[in-house]
């Protein structure tokens, strides 16, 4: 929808939340979702690894983060999902077109290392203080969303794993999540906590009904 539109429903869910009514899931997690530099910044202060990121609404100091990140970095849009608007650039000449493009569009510049990750990353799927399922995606370039032709395979975390899914969005508050994670050389690394996960993907490699998990979950919170 439009910013306005946008801002309209998030309103009216703050003040249906202010009247008393259980919302799943708040509406402060969903801004958090939505907003990747505010949802980084919160997972950062409190130890869960994220990949190093600079955001800036300057190019000059875009294209030394660009070196000192590595020359292989990610541009995303603050406000997206599903992988769209975002570019790998691993060239000096292209990363100043690209930065100069996005400064104009968009007025921030938002740059993450890029963690190899042998073209595969981790949705664990979060309800309440739980990962009920997760899945591996494999998918043909480094961009990993189901929703650009990466493949699910079920997946049992191990316990660290676990533990950071449920940790990234129990920060936020955020009832039902899709915590996304990137397993590289040097560890796992959060890249985002999804408010609004879909779960046609995993529910395909997953013998858990999700559907049901969630509505026992609401109807559990609603009789405390």
């Amino acid at each position: 929808g439009s910013l306005e539109e946008i801002i309209f429903r998030m309103n009216m869910l703050h003040k249906l939340q202010r009247l008393g009514l259980y919302i799943v899931n708040p509406p402060k997690s969903i801004e958090y979702c939505a907003d990747k530099y505010s949802l980084l910044t919160v997972l950062e202060e409190n130890e869960v690894p994220v990949p190093r990121t600079v955001v800036t609404e300057n190019v000059d100091e875009a294209l030394r983060a660009f070196k000192e990140l590595g020359g292989d970095v990610v541009v995303k849009p603050i406000f997206g999902s599903r992988g769209v608007g975002s570019a790998r650039v691993t060239d000096l000449e292209v990363a100043t077109r690209v930065f100069r493009a996005v400064r104009f569009s968009h007025g921030v510049i938002y740059i993450q290392e890029f963690i190899p990750h042998g073209f595969s990353d981790v949705r664990a799927f979060v309800i309440g203080n739980r990962v009920v399922a997760a899945m591996r995606r494999i998918a043909r370039s480094w961009k990993t969303n189901v929703s650009q032709g990466a493949k699910p395979l079920p997946i049992k975390l191990d316990e660290k794993i676990e533990k950071i899914a449920v940790k990234s969005a129990g920060l936020i508050e955020c009832k039902v999540a899709g915590v996304d994670i990137l397993e590289g050389p040097k560890g796992c690394f959060v890249v985002e906590v999804n408010s609004q996960p879909g779960w046609r993907g995993l529910q395909s490699v997953t013998k858990v009904n999700i559907a049901e998990k969630i509505v026992d979950f609401i109807l559990s919170e609603l009789k405390k």
